[in-house]
Protein backbone atom coordinates (compact mmCIF):
# COMPACT_ATOMS: atom_id res chain seq x y z
CA UNK A 1 0.00 0.00 0.00
CA UNK A 2 1.09 3.46 -1.20
CA UNK A 3 1.26 5.91 1.78
CA UNK A 4 2.84 8.75 0.35
CA UNK A 5 0.57 11.88 0.30
CA UNK A 6 1.20 14.58 -1.83
CA UNK A 7 0.81 18.13 -0.20
CA UNK A 8 -2.18 20.49 -0.47
CA UNK A 9 -1.22 23.38 -2.21
CA UNK A 10 -1.03 26.13 0.15
CA UNK A 11 -4.24 28.64 0.46
CA UNK A 12 -2.56 31.61 0.19
CA UNK A 13 -1.10 30.96 -3.77
CA UNK A 14 -4.63 30.55 -4.98
CA UNK A 15 -7.55 32.33 -6.28
CA UNK A 16 -8.49 35.43 -4.15
CA UNK A 17 -4.82 35.31 -2.36
CA UNK A 18 -2.84 34.56 -5.43
CA UNK A 19 -0.29 37.30 -6.21
CA UNK A 20 -0.46 39.33 -8.85
CA UNK A 21 2.69 39.45 -11.35
CA UNK A 22 3.05 42.82 -12.62
CA UNK A 23 2.20 46.63 -11.60
CA UNK A 24 -0.23 48.73 -13.39
CA UNK A 25 -1.87 52.03 -13.88
CA UNK A 26 -5.47 52.89 -15.05
CA UNK A 27 -7.87 55.98 -14.65
CA UNK A 28 -11.51 57.03 -15.17
CA UNK A 29 -12.50 53.72 -13.19
CA UNK A 30 -16.05 52.57 -13.96
CA UNK A 31 -18.74 53.24 -10.98
CA UNK A 32 -22.45 52.07 -9.75
CA UNK A 33 -23.91 54.32 -7.63
CA UNK A 34 -22.85 57.80 -6.48
CA UNK A 35 -19.66 57.94 -4.92
CA UNK A 36 -20.03 60.87 -2.14
CA UNK A 37 -18.51 64.05 -3.03
CA UNK A 38 -16.84 64.00 1.01
CA UNK A 39 -14.80 61.97 -0.44
CA UNK A 40 -11.79 63.18 -1.43
CA UNK A 41 -8.70 61.20 -1.16
CA UNK A 42 -6.96 57.89 -1.57
CA UNK A 43 -7.93 54.43 -0.65
CA UNK A 44 -4.48 52.67 -0.06
CA UNK A 45 -4.55 48.58 1.09
CA UNK A 46 -1.15 46.78 1.96
CA UNK A 47 -0.37 43.07 1.22
CA UNK A 48 2.08 40.35 0.86
CA UNK A 49 2.18 39.48 -3.18
CA UNK A 50 5.97 37.64 -4.22
CA UNK A 51 7.68 38.37 -6.83
CA UNK A 52 6.84 36.00 -10.05
CA UNK A 53 8.55 33.03 -9.84
CA UNK A 54 9.41 33.26 -6.21
CA UNK A 55 6.69 31.90 -4.32
CA UNK A 56 6.36 32.60 -0.28
CA UNK A 57 6.50 29.73 2.29
CA UNK A 58 3.84 31.42 4.12
CA UNK A 59 1.12 33.97 3.36
CA UNK A 60 2.28 36.57 6.08
CA UNK A 61 5.99 36.72 4.28
CA UNK A 62 5.41 38.12 0.58
CA UNK A 63 7.04 41.40 -0.21
CA UNK A 64 4.36 44.43 0.40
CA UNK A 65 2.64 45.86 -2.78
CA UNK A 66 0.04 48.83 -1.69
CA UNK A 67 -2.92 48.81 -4.14
CA UNK A 68 -4.12 52.45 -4.39
CA UNK A 69 -7.56 54.40 -5.47
CA UNK A 70 -7.82 57.61 -6.05
CA UNK A 71 -11.42 59.74 -5.23
CA UNK A 72 -13.00 63.06 -6.27
CA UNK A 73 -15.20 65.17 -7.05
CA UNK A 74 -17.66 61.40 -7.42
CA UNK A 75 -14.90 60.12 -9.50
CA UNK A 76 -12.67 57.06 -8.93
CA UNK A 77 -9.76 58.86 -10.63
CA UNK A 78 -7.00 56.34 -11.05
CA UNK A 79 -5.99 52.51 -9.61
CA UNK A 80 -2.10 51.93 -9.24
CA UNK A 81 -0.31 49.02 -7.58
CA UNK A 82 3.26 49.14 -6.18
CA UNK A 83 5.08 46.44 -4.89
CA UNK A 84 7.08 48.64 -1.61
CA UNK A 85 10.80 48.89 -2.77
CA UNK A 86 12.32 47.47 0.47
CA UNK A 87 16.08 45.67 0.52
CA UNK A 88 14.21 42.35 0.81
CA UNK A 89 12.47 42.54 -2.66
CA UNK A 90 15.89 43.27 -3.45
CA UNK A 91 17.34 40.22 -2.37
CA UNK A 92 19.12 41.35 0.98
CA UNK A 93 18.73 38.83 3.80
CA UNK A 94 16.98 40.16 6.70
CA UNK A 95 19.66 38.62 9.33
CA UNK A 96 23.42 39.66 9.85
CA UNK A 97 26.07 37.02 9.69
CA UNK A 98 26.40 37.46 13.46
CA UNK A 99 22.16 36.16 13.21
CA UNK A 100 20.91 39.50 14.93
CA UNK A 101 17.78 40.81 13.11
CA UNK A 102 18.29 43.82 10.44
CA UNK A 103 15.05 46.25 10.70
CA UNK A 104 16.12 47.97 8.10
CA UNK A 105 14.75 44.68 5.33
CA UNK A 106 11.67 44.42 6.62
CA UNK A 107 9.42 43.29 3.95
CA UNK A 108 7.31 46.43 4.38
CA UNK A 109 3.99 44.31 3.44
CA UNK A 110 1.25 44.72 6.55
CA UNK A 111 -0.19 47.99 7.01
CA UNK A 112 -0.12 51.84 5.25
CA UNK A 113 -0.69 54.98 7.21
CA UNK A 114 -0.46 58.59 7.11
CA UNK A 115 1.13 60.56 10.36
CA UNK A 116 3.42 63.99 9.98
CA UNK A 117 2.40 64.38 6.32
CA UNK A 118 3.87 61.24 5.36
CA UNK A 119 2.71 57.65 3.72
CA UNK A 120 4.12 54.62 6.29
CA UNK A 121 3.94 51.18 5.29
CA UNK A 122 4.49 48.97 7.87
CA UNK A 123 5.46 45.44 9.09
CA UNK A 124 6.42 44.31 12.24
CA UNK A 125 10.02 43.03 11.67
CA UNK A 126 11.35 46.12 10.56
CA UNK A 127 11.04 49.72 9.96
CA UNK A 128 8.65 51.62 8.11
CA UNK A 129 9.17 52.74 4.49
CA UNK A 130 8.09 56.01 3.62
CA UNK A 131 6.20 56.74 0.08
CA UNK A 132 4.77 59.20 -2.11
CA UNK A 133 0.93 59.72 -2.79
CA UNK A 134 2.21 58.01 -6.52
CA UNK A 135 2.90 54.93 -4.09
CA UNK A 136 6.11 55.48 -5.21
CA UNK A 137 9.03 54.50 -2.86
CA UNK A 138 11.47 56.91 -0.98
CA UNK A 139 13.22 54.53 1.69
CA UNK A 140 13.19 53.71 5.32
CA UNK A 141 12.73 56.08 8.11
CA UNK A 142 14.03 55.79 11.95
CA UNK A 143 12.88 59.10 12.98
CA UNK A 144 15.89 60.91 12.52
CA UNK A 145 18.24 57.86 13.96
CA UNK A 146 16.03 57.62 16.96
CA UNK A 147 14.41 54.52 16.04
CA UNK A 148 16.64 51.72 16.88
CA UNK A 149 14.07 48.88 17.37
CA UNK A 150 11.11 47.56 14.76
CA UNK A 151 7.95 49.01 14.49
CA UNK A 152 4.46 47.57 14.89
CA UNK A 153 1.73 47.46 11.87
CA UNK A 154 -0.94 48.59 14.24
CA UNK A 155 0.60 51.83 15.62
CA UNK A 156 -2.65 54.45 17.58
CA UNK A 157 -2.78 57.77 16.58
CA UNK A 158 -4.63 59.64 19.98
CA UNK A 159 -7.47 61.62 18.35
CA UNK A 160 -6.72 64.53 20.55
CA UNK A 161 -3.12 64.96 21.18
CA UNK A 162 -2.20 63.49 17.45
CA UNK A 163 0.69 61.50 18.98
CA UNK A 164 1.50 58.29 17.68
CA UNK A 165 1.87 55.38 20.18
CA UNK A 166 3.55 51.98 18.93
CA UNK A 167 6.19 49.51 20.30
CA UNK A 168 8.59 46.76 18.66
CA UNK A 169 9.01 43.81 19.37
CA UNK A 170 12.39 41.40 19.00
CA UNK A 171 13.65 37.62 19.87
CA UNK A 172 16.46 39.59 21.03
CA UNK A 173 15.92 41.24 24.52
CA UNK A 174 14.77 43.99 25.00
CA UNK A 175 11.71 42.20 23.49
CA UNK A 176 9.24 44.95 23.82
CA UNK A 177 9.80 48.34 23.45
CA UNK A 178 7.12 51.09 23.69
CA UNK A 179 7.90 54.56 21.47
CA UNK A 180 5.55 57.81 21.24
CA UNK A 181 6.33 60.09 18.28
CA UNK A 182 4.72 63.43 18.84
CA UNK A 183 1.89 64.84 15.79
CA UNK A 184 4.86 66.42 14.02
CA UNK A 185 7.00 63.38 13.80
CA UNK A 186 9.13 63.32 16.59
CA UNK A 187 10.12 60.58 18.58
CA UNK A 188 10.21 61.66 22.40
CA UNK A 189 9.97 58.62 24.07
CA UNK A 190 11.08 55.04 24.24
CA UNK A 191 11.16 52.78 27.37
CA UNK A 192 11.49 48.52 27.55
CA UNK A 193 8.73 46.67 28.56
CA UNK A 194 9.30 43.46 30.64
CA UNK A 195 8.01 40.13 29.39
CA UNK A 196 9.20 36.87 30.05
CA UNK A 197 10.33 35.88 26.64
CA UNK A 198 10.13 36.30 22.70
CA UNK A 199 6.25 36.47 22.38
CA UNK A 200 4.66 37.64 18.73
CA UNK A 201 3.02 40.95 20.03
CA UNK A 202 0.98 41.97 16.65
CA UNK A 203 -1.20 44.67 18.19
CA UNK A 204 -1.78 46.90 21.09
CA UNK A 205 -4.42 49.32 22.59
CA UNK A 206 -4.25 52.88 24.18
CA UNK A 207 -7.08 54.85 25.87
CA UNK A 208 -6.71 58.65 26.50
CA UNK A 209 -4.67 57.43 29.58
CA UNK A 210 -2.80 54.20 29.21
CA UNK A 211 -1.09 51.72 26.66
CA UNK A 212 -2.02 48.35 26.64
CA UNK A 213 -0.04 45.46 25.74
CA UNK A 214 -1.03 41.61 25.00
CA UNK A 215 1.43 38.90 26.20
CA UNK A 216 0.54 35.99 24.59
CA UNK A 217 1.59 32.81 24.44
CA UNK A 218 2.70 32.89 20.46
CA UNK A 219 6.04 32.41 20.92
CA UNK A 220 9.71 32.44 18.81
CA UNK A 221 11.02 28.43 18.66
CA UNK A 222 14.23 27.98 17.96
CA UNK A 223 13.72 24.87 16.33
CA UNK A 224 12.02 26.52 13.83
CA UNK A 225 14.41 29.06 12.73
CA UNK A 226 14.77 28.07 9.09
CA UNK A 227 10.46 28.61 8.81
CA UNK A 228 9.75 31.93 7.04
CA UNK A 229 7.91 32.52 10.64
CA UNK A 230 9.33 30.49 13.68
CA UNK A 231 6.75 31.43 15.87
CA UNK A 232 4.08 28.88 17.57
CA UNK A 233 1.27 28.07 19.63
CA UNK A 234 2.99 27.13 23.52
CA UNK A 235 0.34 27.67 26.41
CA UNK A 236 3.34 26.93 29.01
CA UNK A 237 4.50 30.57 28.38
CA UNK A 238 1.15 32.07 29.91
CA UNK A 239 -0.91 34.78 28.93
CA UNK A 240 -1.30 38.24 30.64
CA UNK A 241 -2.43 41.58 29.62
CA UNK A 242 0.02 44.74 30.86
CA UNK A 243 -1.22 48.62 31.26
CA UNK A 244 1.16 51.14 31.53
CA UNK A 245 0.06 54.48 32.32
CA UNK A 246 0.84 56.82 29.42
CA UNK A 247 2.61 59.47 31.66
CA UNK A 248 5.01 56.82 33.12
CA UNK A 249 6.63 55.05 30.50
CA UNK A 250 7.58 51.62 30.97
CA UNK A 251 6.03 50.54 34.27
CA UNK A 252 3.14 48.55 33.88
CA UNK A 253 0.65 46.15 35.65
CA UNK A 254 0.15 42.36 34.36
CA UNK A 255 -3.48 40.71 35.00
CA UNK A 256 -3.16 36.75 34.31
CA UNK A 257 -6.43 35.79 31.22
CA UNK A 258 -7.18 32.79 29.85
CA UNK A 259 -4.38 31.16 27.51
CA UNK A 260 -5.56 33.10 23.83
CA UNK A 261 -4.59 34.87 21.00
CA UNK A 262 -5.29 38.07 19.42
CA UNK A 263 -4.05 39.50 15.86
CA UNK A 264 -6.26 42.39 16.04
CA UNK A 265 -7.23 44.65 18.56
CA UNK A 266 -10.94 46.59 18.30
CA UNK A 267 -10.79 49.76 21.10
CA UNK A 268 -9.81 50.51 24.35
CA UNK A 269 -11.12 52.86 27.12
CA UNK A 270 -11.00 53.80 30.65
CA UNK A 271 -14.30 53.83 31.87
CA UNK A 272 -15.24 56.21 35.09
CA UNK A 273 -14.34 53.82 37.40
CA UNK A 274 -11.12 53.88 36.13
CA UNK A 275 -10.98 50.58 34.80
CA UNK A 276 -9.79 49.73 31.42
CA UNK A 277 -11.60 47.90 28.79
CA UNK A 278 -10.31 46.21 25.95
CA UNK A 279 -12.23 44.36 22.65
CA UNK A 280 -10.34 42.52 19.95
CA UNK A 281 -10.66 39.42 17.98
CA UNK A 282 -9.74 36.61 20.37
CA UNK A 283 -9.03 33.29 19.50
CA UNK A 284 -9.19 30.74 22.42
CA UNK A 285 -5.98 28.39 22.99
CA UNK A 286 -7.25 25.40 20.43
CA UNK A 287 -8.63 28.22 17.75
CA UNK A 288 -5.31 29.87 17.94
CA UNK A 289 -3.22 26.97 17.18
CA UNK A 290 -5.71 25.84 14.80
CA UNK A 291 -5.99 29.11 13.01
CA UNK A 292 -1.78 29.47 12.95
CA UNK A 293 -1.64 25.99 11.35
CA UNK A 294 -3.95 27.47 8.66
CA UNK A 295 -2.07 30.62 7.76
CA UNK A 296 0.32 29.13 5.25
CA UNK A 297 2.86 27.17 7.21
CA UNK A 298 1.79 23.11 7.18
CA UNK A 299 5.01 22.32 9.56
CA UNK A 300 3.28 24.24 12.78
CA UNK A 301 4.09 21.89 15.74
CA UNK A 302 0.55 22.41 17.05
CA UNK A 303 -0.45 19.17 15.41
CA UNK A 304 -4.02 20.91 15.06
CA UNK A 305 -5.67 19.82 11.83
CA UNK A 306 -6.54 22.35 9.11
CA UNK A 307 -9.61 20.00 8.27
CA UNK A 308 -12.74 19.20 9.75
CA UNK A 309 -12.31 17.96 13.30
CA UNK A 310 -13.01 14.33 12.87
CA UNK A 311 -14.73 13.92 16.12
CA UNK A 312 -17.69 15.60 14.36
CA UNK A 313 -19.68 18.94 14.15
CA UNK A 314 -19.68 19.78 17.75
CA UNK A 315 -16.01 19.64 17.76
CA UNK A 316 -15.44 21.55 14.91
CA UNK A 317 -17.68 24.43 16.49
CA UNK A 318 -15.88 24.26 19.56
CA UNK A 319 -12.36 24.48 17.87
CA UNK A 320 -13.15 26.23 14.55
CA UNK A 321 -9.92 28.35 14.19
CA UNK A 322 -11.94 31.65 14.45
CA UNK A 323 -11.96 34.63 16.60
CA UNK A 324 -14.67 35.48 17.80
CA UNK A 325 -15.42 39.80 19.35
CA UNK A 326 -14.37 39.32 23.25
CA UNK A 327 -13.96 42.37 25.86
CA UNK A 328 -11.73 41.93 28.89
CA UNK A 329 -12.45 44.12 31.78
CA UNK A 330 -9.61 45.62 33.82
CA UNK A 331 -9.49 46.51 37.27
CA UNK A 332 -6.50 48.07 39.27
CA UNK A 333 -8.70 48.84 42.31
CA UNK A 334 -9.70 45.13 43.01
CA UNK A 335 -6.20 44.05 40.75
CA UNK A 336 -8.54 41.49 38.84
CA UNK A 337 -9.80 40.67 35.17
CA UNK A 338 -13.35 39.84 34.20
CA UNK A 339 -13.67 38.17 30.28
CA UNK A 340 -17.03 38.05 27.96
CA UNK A 341 -17.59 37.20 24.75
CA UNK A 342 -19.15 39.76 23.02
CA UNK A 343 -20.73 38.06 20.01
CA UNK A 344 -20.64 34.31 18.87
CA UNK A 345 -20.14 34.99 14.96
CA UNK A 346 -16.40 34.38 13.89
CA UNK A 347 -14.67 37.71 12.94
CA UNK A 348 -11.51 39.47 12.15
CA UNK A 349 -9.67 42.62 10.82
CA UNK A 350 -12.07 44.95 13.43
CA UNK A 351 -12.01 48.57 13.27
CA UNK A 352 -13.27 51.69 14.77
CA UNK A 353 -13.84 55.42 13.72
CA UNK A 354 -10.74 56.71 14.12
CA UNK A 355 -12.02 59.79 15.94
CA UNK A 356 -12.54 57.05 19.06
CA UNK A 357 -9.74 55.26 19.16
CA UNK A 358 -8.72 54.84 22.75
CA UNK A 359 -12.24 56.51 24.06
CA UNK A 360 -15.91 54.83 24.17
CA UNK A 361 -17.41 53.82 21.11
CA UNK A 362 -20.77 52.54 20.42
CA UNK A 363 -19.77 50.04 17.00
CA UNK A 364 -17.25 48.38 15.86
CA UNK A 365 -16.58 46.45 12.19
CA UNK A 366 -14.93 43.62 11.10
CA UNK A 367 -15.65 41.18 8.35
CA UNK A 368 -17.19 37.94 9.34
CA UNK A 369 -16.84 34.04 7.95
CA UNK A 370 -13.23 33.80 9.15
CA UNK A 371 -10.14 35.55 8.39
CA UNK A 372 -9.28 35.52 4.70
CA UNK A 373 -12.18 33.65 3.38
CA UNK A 374 -14.86 36.53 5.41
CA UNK A 375 -18.21 36.16 3.25
CA UNK A 376 -19.68 39.66 4.89
CA UNK A 377 -19.04 42.80 6.62
CA UNK A 378 -20.31 43.10 9.84
CA UNK A 379 -21.21 46.38 12.19
CA UNK A 380 -21.27 45.32 16.24
CA UNK A 381 -23.12 47.74 18.21
CA UNK A 382 -21.82 47.21 22.08
CA UNK A 383 -24.75 48.75 23.25
CA UNK A 384 -27.80 47.43 21.74
CA UNK A 385 -26.00 44.02 21.61
CA UNK A 386 -26.83 43.39 17.86
CA UNK A 387 -25.20 43.02 14.89
CA UNK A 388 -26.29 44.33 11.35
CA UNK A 389 -24.87 42.45 8.12
CA UNK A 390 -23.91 42.94 4.48
CA UNK A 391 -24.00 39.48 3.48
CA UNK A 392 -21.51 39.34 0.23
CA UNK A 393 -22.74 35.43 -0.74
CA UNK A 394 -20.21 32.20 -1.01
CA UNK A 395 -18.62 33.43 -4.03
CA UNK A 396 -17.49 36.73 -2.64
CA UNK A 397 -14.48 37.49 -0.32
CA UNK A 398 -14.38 40.78 2.23
CA UNK A 399 -11.36 42.88 3.19
CA UNK A 400 -11.39 44.82 6.18
CA UNK A 401 -13.89 47.51 6.37
CA UNK A 402 -12.21 51.32 7.00
CA UNK A 403 -14.63 53.96 8.36
CA UNK A 404 -14.46 57.57 7.25
CA UNK A 405 -16.13 59.77 8.65
CA UNK A 406 -18.94 62.18 7.13
CA UNK A 407 -17.70 66.20 7.67
CA UNK A 408 -21.15 66.93 9.04
CA UNK A 409 -20.97 69.22 12.00
CA UNK A 410 -21.83 67.14 15.16
CA UNK A 411 -21.90 63.89 13.45
CA UNK A 412 -23.24 60.38 14.80
CA UNK A 413 -20.58 57.95 15.57
CA UNK A 414 -21.35 56.39 13.03
CA UNK A 415 -22.38 59.17 10.33
CA UNK A 416 -20.13 58.02 7.32
CA UNK A 417 -18.93 55.15 5.03
CA UNK A 418 -17.28 51.49 5.26
CA UNK A 419 -14.96 51.67 1.95
CA UNK A 420 -13.41 47.45 1.51
CA UNK A 421 -12.30 45.69 -1.39
CA UNK A 422 -14.11 42.90 -2.25
CA UNK A 423 -12.47 39.83 -4.68
CA UNK A 424 -14.21 36.95 -6.14
CA UNK A 425 -13.08 33.68 -4.17
CA UNK A 426 -12.01 32.34 -7.75
CA UNK A 427 -9.95 35.45 -8.50
CA UNK A 428 -12.08 36.49 -11.07
CA UNK A 429 -11.82 40.22 -10.16
CA UNK A 430 -12.44 42.78 -7.28
CA UNK A 431 -14.00 45.59 -6.39
CA UNK A 432 -14.31 48.66 -4.42
CA UNK A 433 -17.73 48.38 -2.08
CA UNK A 434 -18.66 51.97 -0.38
CA UNK A 435 -21.26 50.96 2.62
CA UNK A 436 -23.50 53.64 4.25
CA UNK A 437 -22.26 52.78 8.08
CA UNK A 438 -25.95 53.43 9.31
CA UNK A 439 -27.46 50.99 6.89
CA UNK A 440 -24.52 48.22 6.22
CA UNK A 441 -27.05 46.02 5.88
CA UNK A 442 -28.06 47.77 2.90
CA UNK A 443 -27.33 48.09 -0.83
CA UNK A 444 -23.40 49.49 -1.72
CA UNK A 445 -23.74 53.36 -1.51
CA UNK A 446 -21.10 53.14 -4.85
CA UNK A 447 -19.25 49.92 -6.09
CA UNK A 448 -15.66 51.07 -8.24
CA UNK A 449 -14.64 48.25 -10.64
CA UNK A 450 -11.15 47.60 -10.42
CA UNK A 451 -9.06 47.05 -13.67
CA UNK A 452 -7.60 43.62 -12.24
CA UNK A 453 -7.92 41.23 -8.83
CA UNK A 454 -6.47 42.14 -5.67
CA UNK A 455 -5.20 39.79 -3.51
CA UNK A 456 -7.09 39.40 -0.38
CA UNK A 457 -4.37 41.15 2.05
CA UNK A 458 -3.99 42.99 5.31
CA UNK A 459 -4.61 46.78 6.12
CA UNK A 460 -5.76 49.68 4.49
CA UNK A 461 -6.52 53.36 4.98
CA UNK A 462 -8.43 56.59 3.84
CA UNK A 463 -5.86 59.48 3.36
CA UNK A 464 -7.24 62.65 2.36
CA UNK A 465 -5.62 65.30 0.44
CA UNK A 466 -5.73 67.83 3.33
CA UNK A 467 -3.36 64.99 4.98
CA UNK A 468 -0.71 64.94 2.23
CA UNK A 469 -0.76 68.56 1.86
CA UNK A 470 1.68 68.41 4.53
CA UNK A 471 3.99 66.77 3.24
Amino acid sequence: MNNTSTPATPLHVTGHLAPVPDEIDAVDLPVEGALPPELVGRYLRNGPNPLPGQPSKHWFAGHGMVHGIRIDQGHARWYRNRWVRTKALAGEPAMRPDGSPDITVGEANTSVIAHAGKILTLVESGLPHVLTPELETLGTSDFGGRLTTSMTAHPKTDPVTGDLHFFGYSVVAPFVTYHRLTAAGDLVASAPISVPGPTMMHDFAITDRHAVFLDLPMTFNPARIDHPLPFDWDESYGARIGVMPLDRPGEVRWYDVDPSYVFHVGNAHTDAAGRVVLDAARYAGADAARAWARTGDPSASTGVPAHPDPAGPAAAAANSGLARLHRWVLDPVAGAVSETTMDDRGIEFPTVDDDRVGRIARYRYAVSGGGPSATAIVKLDADAGVVAEHALGPDVVAGEAVFVPSAAPDRAEDDGWLLSIASRRDGGGSRLLVLDATDVGGRPVASVTLPRRVPAGFHGAWITDDELARL
